[in-house]
């Protein structure tokens, strides 16, 4: 991993961080207007570290995705998550994604949004570690039951208010373990308040029902599931997404 760089908002229209700026193709009028666009936002600076990489960029990122690239910036001497859209985007920005996040903020869901432009999106920055390699190094039973529990809860609030998070079923990326054995669902991107909303369940499918990596290792860790109690349960939920009815959901995964 390269060692982190911490580059003032003057010198991104440098490369390679302009590269960044604007991935995957650069634009000088594009890349100093999203310079102002940062000015406007209050970004300070650029921190490129992390253990992601994108072709062609040659510094390190935090992440990389269909929609954008991620860092950290700094706002008033504090870092965050700054998310970049990147140049060839489907959507048309992340504002979208900004009031997604801000609805599920409401109900202490997710990273805790911090500003938003039609390029940029900041948020609160969770340092630890994506799910599926939380759960290689972590094989204590209690802790694993514990934040698969918080998991399942938050999905839960979700579900009750009406927004549904749309990428929970195969979710590797979308949930991190914070150094605090603290889980947190991000990447709003794709959420929606105006579909029903399936969160619990599709959470539960990659976590206990699949067969995929992070099923099995959950399964390592608690012991075999029962998967046809689960998809029953499941089912009740979905016919009716009372309390008692996802309490029943946790029993049946995490016993």
């Amino acid at each position: 991993m390269q060692r982190p760089s911490i580059v003032p908002i003057a010198e991104l229209v440098e490369e390679p961080y302009s590269s960044v700026i604007c991935y995957p193709k650069l634009n000088n009028e594009e890349l100093t207007r999203r310079v102002a666009e940062l000015e406007g936002l209050g970004v300070t600076a650029v921190e490129f570290s992390g253990g992601a990489s994108a072709f062609g960029v040659r510094v390190p990122l935090l992440g990389k995705g269909f929609a954008g690239v991620v860092v950290v910036g700094y706002i008033k001497g504090q870092r965050v998550a700054l998310k970049i859209l990147r140049v060839d985007a489907e959507r048309p920005d992340l504002l979208h994604e900004a009031r997604m996040l801000c609805k599920a903020n409401t109900v202490n869901v997710g990273p805790q949004l911090v500003g938003a432009s039609r390029n940029f999106l900041l948020t609160q920055l969770i340092e630890g570690d994506h799910l599926p390699n939380w759960l290689r190094r972590q094989k204590e039973k209690r802790v694993v039951q514990k934040v698969l529990g918080e998991i399942l809860e938050q999905c839960w609030l979700l579900d009750e208010m009406g927004l549904d998070h749309g990428e929970l079923s195969n979710a590797p990326k979308h949930i991190i373990v914070d150094n605090n054995q603290k889980p947190w669902l991000i990447d709003f991107e794709s959420a929606s308040d105006s579909r029903k909303p399936s969160n619990v369940t599709a959470v539960c499918n990659f976590l206990f029902s699949g067969t995929g990596k992070v099923a099995q290792l959950i399964s390592e860790i608690l012991g075999k599931r029962n998967k046809n109690e689960i998809m029953l349960d499941l089912k009740v939920y979905r016919q009716q997404g009372c309390r008692e009815n996802f309490e029943k959901i946790v029993d049946s995964c995490l016993r």
